[in-house]
């Protein structure tokens, strides 16, 4: 019961809510090609995977503009990290991810306070951060060791996401819909290199979403795809796959 003492009238209020309960409703994600993103939680902002300036794709994009207070980085391969020193520096952003990547970058002076590994789990001002498996080699940009690839699992206030970094198709991720409600997923789809389209459908059924944003297509020859035909090939398995355009933005 809630006494309004200006009008001298009670109102009833029905605060019955599903936990958690969630402040917000969306968050706004900019795509800069390939697998960089750019999510914008409660007013931080957290890039993934830079890889902007030697991509033809992306040549609209102006990276000294893109702001960031952390990057996460996937793996250590260019086509994940090619932009992440100069944004780095720039920004004065920290750095999160495997321990061997952040380490390589420490070196170059970037700010690297959230080593992790495998399985780990951390709190951030946006919510937490875990760093869950991915299938595929890591390596850094001098050929030195990239420790293990690896994927993360965002959970916020406002939206819960898996962010797979490059990957097969693995039974490790049926353990994310077990351990985690998700909203959405963002999925490799180029093929060659990661999964394809079908093996996407099936891990966004393993995690437990519907709709699941492709990332790791287009930039090279071996994964061009064919938009219309992942599309409707998501539509028939009951999934929504959403192809961003570089440099637009969407809310979740």
């Amino acid at each position: 019961m809630y006494i309004c003492a200006k009008f001298g009238a009670s109102v009833t209020l029905n605060w019955r809510l599903t936990a958690p309960f969630r402040f917000a409703l969306f968050m706004k994600l900019t795509y800069y090609g390939h697998s960089c993103f750019l999510a914008e939680i409660g007013g931080t902002k957290v890039l993934f995977d830079p890889f902007i300036r030697p991509n033809e794709l992306a040549k609209n994009i102006d990276v000294e503009k893109i702001e960031a207070d952390f990057i996460l980085l996937s793996h250590g391969h260019g086509d994940h990290v090619a932009d992440a020193e100069e944004i780095g520096k720039r920004t004065g952003a920290e750095l999160v991810g495997m321990f061997e990547v952040l380490s390589w970058f420490e070196a170059k002076g970037l700010k690297a306070n959230y080593k992790m590994n495998l399985g780990g789990k951390i709190k951030l001002p946006f919510g937490t951060v875990k760093l869950v498996p991915a299938a595929h080699s890591s390596s850094m940009p001098d050929g030195s060791y990239g420790g293990l690839a690896a994927g993360f699992v965002i959970e916020t206030t406002e939206k819960n996401f898996y962010f797979a970094g490059d990957t097969a198709l693995t039974y490790d991720m049926k353990l994310i819909n077990e351990r985690h409600e998700l909203d959405f997923a963002i999925l490799p789809i180029g093929d060659n290199f990661t999964m394809g389209v079908d093996d996407a459908i099936e891990a966004a059924n393993w995690v437990g979403v519907r709709q699941f944003i492709g990332m790791h297509y287009d930039t090279f020859p071996p994964i061009k795809i064919d938009h219309d035909a992942a599309r409707e090939q998501a539509t028939q398995a009951g999934k929504e796959l959403v192809l961003m355009a570089i440099g637009s933005t969407m809310e979740l």
